[in-house]
């Protein structure tokens, strides 16, 4: 039985520095992943997509973002337990009991949900024939941007990733972008992007366009899509991207008791503690009036939360605020030396 202040669900950013700050304070934690990796969506969906709102980070990728959580987490010693999901949340007497999908348990009195919803997976193309081109030609995510490289690239979807996406490898792509629809949903600076390097031929525009059929033996060669008229375009590709969001499944979290509303998890403002004491949720699958599903609104979420547990982990101690530029005990756990 691992015994714990907190227990963070998430290794994403969210959760990462929610574990910074618990450390901060004084706090031992652990964090659960069902991922094999650290980094969490930023990892396993963008690592390499710009991120532009980081705050004092003009522009960074999600690997990037990642890198430099972990390194942040350096001075302290974090266990990770990687490829696990956790199961069961029960509780007795003042702690939480919490077992993983591994047979790994945990007794804790603060389980923080961070940023997950459970397994996520990407919505994918509707013709069979693309199934065969998966994880080769064809892909849901970018993990490595190089291999587009010089090539001709096909990329489906009218939301931030595909559009982002679309600008970026037209630096050194052939790029067709196409969009069931007319209209873009994606930030308005990102559209208007788009239209202008259309005009410039550096994108092939083709709106009210979706898949009909990916062509070729072991290696794709092009593809069909249709237009609302029925008519047809055949067009060469050596890859394919599709960004048509997540299908999320909460798992085992539906069953924990939780005020669950459309998938995410109602909390309050000043714990981002749940309806169950000692559960708190933070990053995106948390709901508020006022939420915004940004990285650095998680920051904020984590580092209240944090405080919060530390009134469950010590009962006997009064927490007191300190900040890190000041503080000799927090310069201390930084691994700092006070001037």
């Amino acid at each position: 039985m691992n015994k714990t202040d907190a227990l963070i669900i998430g290794a994403g950013p969210t959760g990462l520095f929610t574990a910074h700050q618990l450390k901060l304070i004084g706090l031992n934690c652990e964090v659960v992943d069902n991922l094999d990796k650290i980094g969490g969506q930023c990892i396993e969906l963008y690592p390499d997509k710009p991120i532009y709102d980081i705050p004092a980070v003009p522009e960074c990728t999600g690997e990037e973002l990642t890198n430099n959580l972990i390194k942040q987490l350096n001075p302290f010693d974090i266990k990770f337990h990687l490829n696990e999901r956790v199961e069961e949340v029960k509780k007795e007497n003042d702690n939480w009991l919490v077992k993983t999908s591994n047979g790994t348990s945990f007794s804790t009195p603060n389980v923080i949900i961070a940023g997950g919803v459970g397994s996520f997976e990407p919505r994918k193309f509707s013709p069979k024939d693309c199934e065969k081109f998966e994880d080769k030609s064809l892909f849901y995510s970018v993990k490595n941007k190089q291999i587009f490289k010089g090539k001709v690239v096909s990329i489906f979807g009218g939301g931030d990733s595909a559009l982002d996406w679309a600008i970026e490898l037209s630096k050194d792509c052939s790029v067709n972008l196409i969009h069931r629809r007319d209209e873009f949903r994606g930030a308005q600076a990102s559209i208007d992007k788009v239209h202008n390097l259309a005009k410039e031929g550096k994108i092939n525009l083709f709106t009210k366009y979706q898949m009909a059929s990916a062509i070729g033996d072991q290696q794709l060669k092009s593809i069909d899509i249709k237009h609302d008229n029925n008519g047809v375009k055949n067009l060469k590709t050596d890859y394919v991207l599709g960004f048509f969001g997540l299908i999320m499944q909460l798992g085992p979290i539906a069953n924990w008791g939780l005020n669950i509303d459309k998938k995410t998890i109602e909390v309050d403002t000043e714990k981002f503690e749940t309806n169950q004491k000692g559960i708190y949720a933070v990053g995106d699958i948390c709901n508020y009036p006022g939420k915004l599903k940004l990285i650095l609104s998680g920051f904020h979420e984590g580092a209240l939360a944090a405080r919060a547990c530390f009134k469950l982990a010590r009962p006997n101690e009064k927490y007191r605020f300190e900040f890190t530029t000041t503080s000799t005990n927090l310069l201390k756990r930084l691994g700092k030396k006070s001037d």
